[in-house]
């Protein structure tokens, strides 16, 4: 079965449209992809298939019957309408050929898929081609009313073809006829690699691209080129989320790494793009994830559809966008900035809102991040702002990262009913498995919401993640006699990533869980010993403005506390002083777990969690390093 994007097709989709999308989906093999309509730099082809042994193929589907045509030549068709009218229109044939030559154009430009030497040197390295389905006529059809002068065999598709209900069906003729609706006449050598196949829809659907990884223009053209080789796409299924979300309101459910944030940043550019005048509101709990998406969203609307547009002087983006018609807020800026009222108003507006009594902004849609952080009369006033014509509002939570005692329903905040408009994330792509297993296994060992843990369904409980088949290497554990040999350790560590992993410093983060306690300065001493190790810093969380302010690309280690973390992430994590967990003086132990989980899935790539005290968490760890050991024994006696 092949993968479809979108899921399922619109109920507004012609019964053509809709038989081929189901045999397609169903008799395609399992890693091809098919994509219904989508809109590819200003053009929208019914379908384009994409499969590794196969190349690019543009199909055209097309409802007439037998009746439907008058006249026909090569390059124009006379039709008869519903109506009875005349319509004169392109070639059903050269409109998907017009669609996919303006695809190959987009695609040529990018030199790893195209071909550098031989007979077809500048072409793509893969074979592309286009067709049209008539789902309304039969094979005698073509041949009774001499279709076949006019539209080549092997370029269309007949009923009998496609239909698996009609006798002369087969899914091998129907493999084979795709396989030959091809304009080059060369064939794949190789199959295409998953990287290839991105690479395609990176190119395609400017959507797709996960933008917080967009890097300026580097001066010369070849050297851009080069650099694409590590391009970011979103997984399918995130993509199929993003485009698939529908209208009216919405909740996405997922894991820590699962890209909810990138879903909801792409989503925000999406109803920016349909609606150039909607006004369209953001809103997180946190300062420091309020900056990350609004650096994520800026990216988004000044990278160009067309990678290739970039201004190769290396030179600033002419006039860039900056929010357009989107405002990204954490809840109390906003609540100060554009309501001009404090927390402790809230119930009283919703109150006045409601008699309307009050005057407030309205917002077209509303997307809110960690959905999980926010009390019931935050998103009581939130709705209450919405339009109720659009009721666009998008939740986007996990529960296991929910770190403020938050009671509510949504039905009864929001006024809106969740019931069969939400959707799971269940594969965290952010983490390698070794450090999803090793901060769920922590999570499962000691949240009281374990029972509650499940795989899918209701609303409330905690998702099990899935992890990606990426692997690294296992989360490390340092002990330490005391919290100066432990950060000695630690930048000895950062300094070692960088130097032979080439990690570099803004890839880095040190989490800490309290700025200080009765015995030790933690933060002065974090500082001390990054600086004594020669290496560059910023304190994310030395401010309110630091928060606002700090750039993740500017060539330094970041500091922040756990708490402020959240929404982002990091190829190598440092959780120091861990001995801190659980805070003696937080009463909420629930809370002291979810947040070490949150500080171990920032990390994409490296972790480690360093400690020179005693505490449960630490005991904990203790015995991973202890069973981490015995396995160690076992395998050297193996040997």
């Amino acid at each position: 079965m092949a993968i479809t994007v979108p899921e399922t097709i619109r109920s507004s989709a012609t019964a053509g449209e809709r038989l081929v999308f189901r045999t397609l989906k169903i008799y395609l093999p399992d890693d091809y992809i098919v994509y219904f309509e989508p809109e590819i730099h200003g053009r929208r082809p019914d379908f384009v298939i994409i499969g590794p042994d196969l190349g690019l193929v543009v199909l055209e589907v097309k409802d007439y019957t037998k009746n439907t045509l008058f006249r026909l030549n090569h390059e124009e068709w006379h039709i008869l309408t519903t109506s009875g009218d005349q319509a004169v229109i392109k070639s059903p044939i050269k409109q998907a050929r017009d669609n996919v030559f303006k695809v190959v154009d987009v695609l040529k430009k990018d030199k790893s898929l195209i071909q550098t030497e031989g007979k077809y040197q500048f072409n793509l390295k893969f074979p592309y081609g286009y067709g049209v389905v008539f789902t309304r006529l039969y094979a005698k059809d073509f041949v009774e009313e001499g279709l076949y002068s006019v539209i080549e065999p092997e370029l269309c598709l007949n009923r009998d073809e496609i239909d698996p209900d009609k006798e002369g069906f087969s899914e091998e003729i129907l493999m084979e006829k795709i396989m030959n609706m091809f304009v080059v006449p060369y064939r794949l050598k190789d199959t295409l690699s998953k990287e290839d196949i991105d690479a395609i829809r990176y190119y395609l659907f400017p959507e797709v691209r996960i933008s917080a990884e967009f890097k300026p223009p580097v001066p010369y053209q070849d050297q851009l080129l080069l650099s694409l080789h590590d391009i970011k796409t979103m997984d399918l299924h995130q993509e199929n989320l993003a485009k698939q979300l529908g209208d009216k309101n919405r909740l996405i459910r997922g894991v820590a790494g699962s890209g909810k944030t990138i879903i909801l940043a792409s989503r925000a550019k999406m109803l920016s793009k349909q609606n150039p005048d909607w006004k369209i509101l953001i809103l997180c709990y946190n300062i420091s994830l309020a900056n990350a998406i609004q650096q994520m969203i800026t990216h988004m609307l000044n990278e160009p559809e067309d990678l290739f547009d970039f201004n190769f002087t290396g030179g600033e983006v002419e006039n860039p966008v900056k929010n357009h018609n989107i405002v990204v807020r954490n809840f109390h800026a906003w609540l100060k900035n554009d309501l001009k009222i404090k927390e402790g108003q809230i119930p009283n507006f919703i109150e006045k809102i409601k008699r309307k009594e009050a005057i407030l902004p309205t917002y077209d849609a509303i997307l809110i991040d960690e959905g999980q952080d926010f009390e019931a009369d935050w998103l009581s006033l939130v709705s209450s702002l919405l339009n109720e014509q659009t009721q666009s509002l998008l939740l986007v939570e996990d529960r296991a990262q929910e770190i403020y005692k938050r009671k509510r329903t949504y039905v009864q905040d929001t006024g809106l009913s969740f019931q069969g408009r939400s959707k799971i994330l269940s594969i965290n792509y952010r983490n390698t498995a070794q450090i999803v297993k090793f901060a769920w296994d922590f999570y499962r060992k000691h949240s009281m919401l374990k029972n509650k843990v499940v795989n899918r369904e209701l609303e409330g409980e905690i998702i099990a993640p899935q992890s990606t088949k990426r692997k690294g290497p296992e989360p490390g554990i340092i002990r330490a006699n005391n919290f100066y040999e432990e950060m000695k350790l630690v930048a000895r560590q950062m300094k070692k990533l960088h130097d032979e992993r080439k990690v570099p410093y803004h890839e880095m983060l040190v989490l800490y869980r309290v700025k200080k306690t009765s015995k030790i300065p933690i933060i002065d001493i974090i500082q001390r010993s990054i600086k004594d190790a020669g290496l560059p810093y910023f304190w994310i969380t030395e401010n309110e403005q630091s928060k606002r302010s700090f750039e993740k690309e500017d060539g330094r280690i970041k500091i922040s506390t756990i708490d402020s973390s959240k929404g982002l992430d990091f190829r190598a994590v440092f959780i120091v002083n861990t001995d801190s967990m659980p805070f003696p003086l937080e009463d909420d132990h629930e809370r002291e777990v979810s947040l070490l989980y949150i500080g171990m899935t920032r990390a994409k790539e490296f972790l480690c969690l360093s400690y020179s005290g005693t505490s449960e968490f630490t005991q904990y760890l203790d015995n991973v390093l202890l069973e981490r050991s015995k396995q160690k024994a076992e395998k050297v006696n193996i040997k």
